[in-house]
């Protein structure tokens, strides 16, 4: 047997292992380079292997750096199973749909810059029409049952804790009559996360192949995500500003909207609105609603409709978004992506960076060459949207609502 790191090696995104036994050639995760941009140029190099000798994908979740190439690995040619959670499936067709229609995008005002030079056109990394058909590949794996692959692979998946249908895989491999049993972490998350199950415990491996990134430092202020998340809202509606949060589409959104319905029900919450807007989040919302049975013990008995309260408006409407630009109230706006890079943030950031009333509130992790990491390290002048603007809100960070166990 033998093992080759194609990604994710010293470097956060790109996870993708890929294993060849005597008879087989399989992969764990596919998952796309992000940033910085020149480390995203890495995506349009060829894979280190065939696609169209892989056998078959085991999935251990739906975030991009861990699903993102494969309809690159279908467009190559790629035939087998790609086999994942029922959640992550459904997670997984709305991601790679979104991610399709960045990479067209993308692709389109790159070609807009090529023509001018006389370059030529850059093709997409992979379209909608290839995204969509990625999906025909899937197959779903249950939690904790034992699936048999081929005649000699073995897999189970356990609930890893980090989002909604992620998952440990435990791989049995036999050859030459002996079985070794590789484990494959995933993303793991942190214990006592709302919403989502704590991790499972695994307690034997031969080989161990680890997700580590936090694992050499401590997350702080864990203990305090709700008492913060209240501190900066009161704070901000006492001055009648805007609490303006980036969040990515899948898991941190629904997280936040799950402690603003505790502080709601808790009485502790101010009678004002609550804007969520994301096409992208509010499908992913949707599947949350539709997977009740992968809710921890807590969330399943106190907060069943936790993303369901009237303080809450959720559109994709970008007139709706423009309206808010007059809306003199004290209010709450949510919105992608996570990192500040695109969505409707930005045109919010255009609109409230230089008010000093509104606090700009970081729930995520501020990737290097960003918008959001600028703002964070202290930046006082931004481009955004053609124009440069001066950061004169206030900038808060809860780094509590990371999804990610630490070094302990």
């Amino acid at each position: 047997m033998k093992l080759t790191f194609c990604g994710a090696a010293k470097i956060v995104t790109w996870s993708c292992y890929y294993i060849e036994t005597w008879d087989t050639k399989f992969l764990v995760d596919c998952g796309m380079f992000q940033w910085p941009k020149d480390v995203m140029k890495l995506n349009y190099e060829p894979f280190l292997f065939d696609p169209k000798e892989i056998d078959f994908v085991l999935l251990t979740h739906a975030h991009i750096d861990h699903c993102g190439l494969l309809p690159k690995l279908v467009k190559g040619w790629f035939a087998g199973k790609i086999y994942a959670t029922s959640a992550t499936i459904d997670i997984c067709g709305i991601i790679l749909e979104d991610s399709a229609t960045i990479q067209e995008k993308n692709a389109e005002e790159e070609n807009k810059r090529r023509w001018h030079s006389h370059q030529q056109p850059r093709v997409p990394l992979y379209t909608l029409i290839e995204a969509k058909a990625t999906m025909p590949h899937f197959s779903k794996i249950e939690y904790n049952a034992t699936n048999k692959i081929t005649e000699n692979i073995e897999a189970r998946f356990v609930d890893a804790g980090h989002i909604m249908g992620s998952a440990s895989i435990e791989l049995f491999v036999t050859e030459d009559n002996k079985q070794k049993k590789l484990v494959f972490s995933g993303d793991i998350g942190q214990r006592d996360t709302p919403i989502v199950k704590d991790p499972t415990l695994i307690e034997h491996a031969d080989y161990l192949f680890m997700e580590s990134t936090y694992g050499d430092r401590s997350h702080e202020d864990t203990a305090g995500k709700e008492e913060l998340l209240l501190k900066y809202t009161l704070e901000t509606f006492k001055k009648w500003g805007k609490l303006l949060i980036p969040s990515f589409s899948v898991e941190r959104t629904q997280e936040l909207l799950y402690f603003f319905n505790i502080l709601i029900t808790k009485w502790l919450f101010p009678a004002e609105k609550i804007f969520f807007f994301f096409f992208l989040s509010i499908k992913a919302t949707e599947i949350f609603k539709k997977h009740t049975e992968l809710y921890d013990e807590e969330a399943a008995k106190k907060y069943p409709h936790a993303f369901e309260f009237p303080q809450l408006t959720c559109t994709a409407s970008v007139q709706d978004s423009q309206k808010l630009n007059d809306y003199t109230d004290p209010c709450i706006i949510i919105a992608g992506n996570g990192m500040c890079t695109a969505g409707r943030i930005r045109y919010h950031l255009e609109h409230g960076l230089e008010d000093k009333n509104n606090t700009l509130l970081f729930v995520g992790y501020q990737a290097e060459g960003t918008l959001g990491r600028y703002i964070l390290e202290g930046e006082k002048r931004v481009k955004l949207m053609w124009l440069e603007l001066d950061v004169n809100l206030e900038i808060a960070k809860i780094n509590g609502f990371s999804g990610h166990a630490d070094e302990e």
